[in-house]
């Protein structure tokens, strides 16, 4: 009983801190859903911070078709790869630098909340976590976002993204390990060796990888 009344205090005791803006452990592997009016997907994901890439495999549905994307992003080189492993192809495309953005709450986000995901009757029974809401200025006006990390950790939870092309872009994360499990998820496969980079198309960023996802079905 005493040990159940000091787990007690601990969690209201954590409950009572405010909670401040984090970055996310700079290596993860993990999965993902991603969904919005006209689109279901399931991903993998290795995400590397420290140099700047990310390996993204997904597969879902639009407009009641299947379809399968390999994306392997190279921030520092300025390179994206779009995988096919069906035909064994590969292209190769400009990627901006400036675009990378680590997983993390920035400065100047809101906070919206702080919750038990679960229950708070026993251990391990719940899940600290922290709402945050916050604005991107764009060309076109203001994207808007919301995301929930965990209090400890900062390990993301779920994360809706508005803009006015897309409407809303709900993500869910799941089964995140600290690190990276597989080094070579970062490196093209073989048959990428021969892909030439395309100098005349504008250079691609993150949302590259979801344009006219029919031709990937």
């Amino acid at each position: 009983m005493r040990t159940f009344v000091l787990l007690m205090c601990l969690v209201m005791g954590c409950l009572a801190q405010v909670p401040h803006t984090c970055r996310s452990p700079p290596l993860l592997t993990g999965a993902l859903s991603v969904a919005n009016e006209k689109f279901y997907a399931n991903a993998k994901y290795t995400y590397d911070a420290m140099l700047k890439r990310i390996r993204f495999k997904e597969v879902g549905y639009y407009e009641n078709k299947t379809f399968g994307i390999d994306a392997l992003l190279l921030f520092r080189e300025g390179v994206m790869y779009t995988i096919n492993h069906r035909n064994k192809t590969c292209k190769k495309e400009r990627l901006k630098r400036e675009d990378f953005h680590p997983m993390e709450i920035p400065a100047d986000a809101a906070l919206l909340g702080q919750v038990i995901l679960g229950s708070s009757s026993g251990p391990g029974q719940g899940l600290l976590v922290n709402t945050w809401y916050g604005e991107v200025a764009t060309p076109s006006g203001k994207d808007k976002w919301v995301s929930t990390f965990t209090e400890f950790g900062c390990i993301p939870v779920s994360s809706a993204y508005y803009t006015d092309k897309t409407g809303w872009m709900l993500s869910s994360f799941f089964n995140i390990v600290v690190g990276i499990l597989d080094p070579l998820e970062f490196f093209p496969p073989k048959f990428c060796q021969g892909a030439l980079l395309d100098e005349t198309e504008e250079a691609a960023n993150f949302y590259s990888i979801f344009k006219n996802l029919t031709k990937y079905s």
